[in-house]
């Protein structure tokens, strides 16, 4: 009998040695799976993060951004205009563009000058090329500018850009009246249809000057510059 007794003490014993271990056991566990879990929730709030729109520090760029690289400028002025077999376009005409002239004499200059743009009004590019048309209107009668240099390529003047040429004349230091202008008539390249200006030099040319090599002369479009 007492023998028996100590047996069933024995297995009494060895459950409750049993049933704790599995107990601890699966406390153990219970602690691992909130950690795991906080784990992969931490990870992938640190690579969304990383994909976010943001100053990228290699670049120190926006990466959210539009790349503006890829832009060309323009720009000159020209705006990305070609020359030569480059340029593209329909001829520009007088009804397309608009004629300006403006003084571009400095004091000290040799000779006087001024600058006649032409700005491209049609509403679409079109192409330039040569010389423009160039006559002073004087007490006297008409001076018609004579051509210096070359005329270049084909130019695209893009829409709304403008684009200029030198005209340069002799000075009146005679200390007389002169040659009095009194306007200006501009030519557009290739074309018969004039535009009539206010003159914006000098007002007088020296009178007699035929001996002494001094004319009036214009430069092909794109020349325009300070005079002397």
């Amino acid at each position: 009998m007492r023998a028996r007794k100590l047996t069933f003490a024995a297995l009494a014993l060895a459950a409750g040695l049993s049933l704790t271990a599995c107990q601890n056991d699966d406390d153990a566990a219970g602690q691992a799976d909130p950690s795991s879990g906080q784990s992969a929730s931490s990870a992938s709030s640190s690579g969304g993060g990383s994909d976010s729109g943001g100053t990228d520090e290699a670049s120190g760029k926006d990466s959210s951004a539009p790349d503006s690289g890829g832009s060309a400028s323009g720009g000159s002025a020209s705006g990305g205009s070609g020359s030569g077999s480059e340029a593209k376009g329909g001829k520009c005409t007088t009804d397309g563009l608009k004629v300006t002239a403006q003084n571009t004499f400095i004091d000290g200059d040799r000779e006087g000058s001024i600058a006649v743009g032409l700005t491209n009004t049609s509403g679409a590019d079109c192409v330039i090329s040569g010389f423009v048309g160039v006559d002073l209107k004087t007490n006297a009668g008409t001076i018609s500018a004579t051509r210096k240099g070359d005329p270049g390529d084909p130019y695209t003047l893009k829409n709304g850009k403008e684009i200029d040429s030198n005209v340069s004349y002799p000075l009146n230091k005679t200390g007389g009246s002169g040659v009095t202008i009194t306007g200006l008539v501009v030519t557009p390249p290739n074309e018969t249809k004039s535009v009539t200006l206010d003159w914006p030099g000098e007002s007088s040319l020296p009178a007699g000057d035929s001996g002494n090599g001094d004319q009036v002369l214009v430069g092909p479009i794109g020349s325009a510059g300070q005079g002397g």
